[in-house]
């Protein structure tokens, strides 16, 4: 994905710093306060079942992927949006603010990671947020599989310029996935949702937007 590009050098302290801020963002006004328990009843049979182990994907693999919609394809991805029909629902759990997708099943953290983090440290900032008292309770907090992600691309700019519903923080532009590249050019692959573009990332960091699966 075109971003700026710039070497960052982070520390624990600094990706602790991180999570605080994620934690204390203010619930926002309207949330519905939900216990864990409330928080995890979808209607399982309207539930579209998204890809939720990692995989390491060739560039045809990404490019053959269901529910998207592809306007564009080039040698790194796509350019594109889901066409998942979402019912997305905004709470307050024990303090915590989530989005509950009801057609996918999923839960997502509602804003993510405060700064850009390299692959690892994306990595090491879900399992911190899942450890000790977890986020919303809950202690299954991961990065999205690639098809997760891009289930998020909504079809026309809807958020400060971003191709993502309103419910979500804006400050997440793009966003790491848990899938690797299988040739092995670049580590990972990025979700951009500055242009709805699906690739290789070509930078070294990109935001986290923790996912986890509704039970």
């Amino acid at each position: 994905m075109a971003k700026k590009s710039k070497a960052i050098v982070k520390s624990s302290t600094a990706l602790t710093g991180s999570i605080s801020k994620a934690r204390k963002e203010p619930v926002l006004r309207g949330l519905t306060a939900l216990s864990k328990d409330s928080g995890e009843e979808l209607s399982k049979s309207k539930i579209i079942t998204l890809r939720s182990s990692y995989k390491k994907l060739s560039v045809s693999q990404l490019q053959s992927m269901h529910n998207v919609s592809m306007r564009k394809k080039d040698e790194w991805g796509f350019y594109g949006h889901s066409t998942i029909n979402h019912d997305y629902n905004i709470k307050a759990v024990s303090g915590d603010v989530v989005v509950v997708d009801n057609a996918t099943g999923l839960m997502w953290h509602q804003s993510g990671s405060y700064n850009e983090l390299y692959w690892d440290e994306a990595k090491e900032w879900v399992e911190d947020l899942s450890s000790e008292e977890g986020y919303a309770g809950y202690h299954d907090w991961r990065l999205p599989t690639v098809d997760e992600a891009v289930s998020l691309l909504e079809s026309s700019k809807k958020n400060g310029g971003l191709y993502i519903d309103p419910v979500f923080s804006k400050k997440q532009e793009w966003i790491w996935n848990g899938d690797e590249c299988e040739d092995g050019s670049v580590v990972a692959w990025g979700v951009d949702f500055n242009s709805g573009y699906v690739s290789r990332s070509r930078t070294f960091y990109d935001y986290v937007r923790p996912v986890r699966t509704v039970e």
